[in-house]
């Protein structure tokens, strides 16, 4: 028979082991980027994991070893034994999905499980639409593997839970009990050092994913949770506020003293029709220098309008591309300002800028609008009018996100036959958007998810095409601004890295009948972002641009060009010298090209410094 003083031991040591397991489990998952590690990264990623492993076992065994040492003054007949089999059993679902999640979570986002799902909690529908391309039967398959090797290891390590020996009084096995809860205090804390551990305390390659492998997906969500109040310092405090500070402003010193005075527009007050287009990565769009006929309908548009091919998102989720675009504001490392309603209605907003000379505005989803709390922050910019998932007929929610990119498209032209000028109506498309289901036949072949994203953006481009067909004839067509930019970029085609700058090269067009003649065809390759579009297309306007001051005017040449972007948990900085990466976890350099200086990665660190320091004074 087990040791009765030996349960609390084992209860921890299944607990470690099964972490152990579910780590194996994410790199046979992810084995062609665990394979191309270098020598002993394998061991180390174990090795260095095992704190924080140890850490989130300990936290899970706190309630087990105090309900043990309380237990322990009862008669033996009140022994709450079964509640340990059942706080077990729950936890080891809670925490085999948690694994299973993150697996796919990784292969899609490029970072582990956090508290960001916590966002689409309220859209469950469009959480399942997400996981679409995923390989559901395997990982149901892995799931049912870690529940059932979850069952074996705890009647193996654990067991039920032995009677006090003879003669050995209660008092005493209280005492035992809470010794063994006051030691959980060392693996809580990652051991006796000063400062409790911490993400970069496993972090000991240059490799991200060694050092993303190393990380315990639980204790992960609950770091990731507990760190989104954004009170206490800045965790971006790289240098003095003062100088960050005048490291920012310099970054944004004009080439010349003398305002632009480029025109594109016939009038100043045109149409604004503002088409964002759902993952519309660079890597796609030939006149980006990406792969060509994927797009055609956006690289004729491109030829006969004002191409921006140099334009960086400034994050990689939607709702950090709709604050950029719409209100010219920088993402977060780590969490979005759009989870902040409070903080949002404090945001500049287009809509709210026009709406003071007298735009109309409407905005158009095929999706919910709940998704990731964009309601809140539309709602906040004072749209007059909207249309969602449920506005259009069940017949018509053709896609599991809802309506496809022509139906809204079809929708968006037909009220624009009564929508009071000028107008500003901004339309977001979703066919391209995980799982990447056309209803069209496919162009490209293939079945593997590059292939079937290529075929879903090829569709939302021959939507587009079908809408401006027609639009051209309408009467409204001909004192319009059409802007067509993309939310985001994406790591396919290339499976390219998380951090990678051509992850986030997006296209941006500006054309319509608004356009002057003699701005048709122009080709802007200066670096910029997506924060810039506000500025450029309010001073096109002749409207004032002061409250974005996050955003600079695209035709206005800044002395040293530049984008700033974020990933989890780290930043590019992209300039005409090349990029820097740089991950926030270990304070270090991911990559940087060979022509970009010390001097670039300070200005990186002092943008998201000062713009983080923002976001949590709002």
């Amino acid at each position: 028979m087990k040791n009765r003083f030996a349960f609390q031991p084992r209860y921890f040591l299944f607990w470690l082991v099964f972490f152990v397991v579910a780590k194996g489990a994410f790199l046979l998952y992810h084995f062609s980027k665990a394979a191309a590690l270098p020598a002993g990264s394998i061991a180390r990623i174990f090795g260095y994991g095992l704190r924080l492993d140890a850490s989130a076992t300990a936290y899970l065994s706190v309630l087990p070893f105090a309900l043990f040492a309380l237990g322990s003054a009862l008669p033996a007949r009140f022994f709450p034994q079964r509640l340990f089999k059942f706080y077990t059993a729950v936890l080891g679902v809670v925490v085999a999905v948690a694994t299973v999640v993150d697996l796919d979570i990784y292969r899609a986002w490029g970072f582990r499980l956090d508290a960001t799902p916590l966002q689409y909690l309220n859209s469950p529908d469009e959480m399942a639409a997400s996981a679409g391309s995923a390989p559901l039967l395997l990982l149901t398959g892995i799931l049912a593997g870690l529940l059932a090797l979850g069952w074996w290891l705890y009647k193996k390590i654990v067991g039920p839970i032995p009677p006090l020996p003879a003669h050995f009084g209660r008092p005493r096995a209280v005492l035992a009990g809470v010794l063994y809860l006051a030691l959980l205090i060392v693996p809580l804390r990652g051991g006796l050092q000063q400062i409790p551990i911490n993400q970069s305390d496993v972090y000991f390659s240059t490799v991200p994913f060694a050092n993303h492998a190393a990380l315990n997906v639980p204790w992960n969500m609950a770091n990731s949770a507990l760190l989104t109040d954004n009170t206490g310092p800045n965790p971006y405090q790289f240098m003095a506020d003062s100088a960050a500070t005048r490291l920012v402003r310099q970054l944004y010193v004009p080439a010349s003293a003398q305002p632009d005075t480029t025109r594109l527009l016939r009038t100043t007050r045109p149409n604004v029709l503002f088409v964002i287009l759902e993952s519309f990565t660079g890597k796609f769009v030939a006149s980006t220098g990406g792969e060509p006929d994927v797009t055609p309908n956006l690289d004729s548009l491109a030829r006969t309008g004002v191409l921006f091919n140099n334009i960086y998102a400034a994050g990689d989720r939607s709702q950090k591309g709709l604050v950029a675009l719409l209100s010219g504001y920088p993402s977060q490392p780590a969490t979005s300002i759009i989870k902040y309603p409070r903080k949002t209605e404090q945001l500049p907003h287009l809509c709210r800028s026009l709406e003071k000379v007298g735009y109309r505005s409407h905005y158009y989803y095929g999706g919910e609008l709940s998704f990731a709390n964009m309601k809140s922050y539309l709602v906040a910019a004072g749209y007059d009018a909207f249309t969602e998932r449920a506005d259009f007929p069940i017949s018509q929610q053709n896609s599991k996100w809802g309506a496809q990119d022509h139906v809204l498209f079809d929708r968006v032209l037909q009220d624009l036959k009564t929508q009071p000028s000028p107008f500003f109506v901004t339309a977001f498309t979703l066919s391209s958007h995980e799982p990447f289901e056309i209803p069209i036949k496919h162009k490209f072949a293939g079945t593997d998810e590059t292939a079937l994203f290529r075929n879903s953006v090829y569709y939302a481009d021959w939507a587009l095409g079908r809408f401006l067909q027609t639009a051209r004839q309408q009467p409204w067509w001909d004192n319009t601004l059409l802007v067509v930019v993309a939310d985001h970029g994406h790591t396919l085609p290339g499976n390219d890295p998380n951090e990678s700058v051509r992850k986030f090269r997006i296209p941006l067009v500006l054309a319509g009948g608004a356009l002057r003649a003699k701005a048709r065809g122009r080709v802007i390759d200066r670096i910029g972002s997506q924060t810039d579009l506000a500025a450029t297309l309010l001073h096109q306007l002749q409207l004032p641009s002061a409250g974005y001051t996050w955003s600079h005017d695209l035709l206005r040449p800044l002395r040293q060009p530049f984008a700033f972007y974020c990933f989890t948990d780290g930043f590019g900085m992209v300039t005409p010298a090349g990029t820097v990466t740089y991950d926030n976890v270990p304070r270090r350099v991911i990559a940087q090209d060979s022509a970009v200086t010390g001097e670039q990665l300070r200005q990186g660190q002092a943008y998201e410094q000062v713009s983080f320091g923002e976001f949590m004074r709002k």
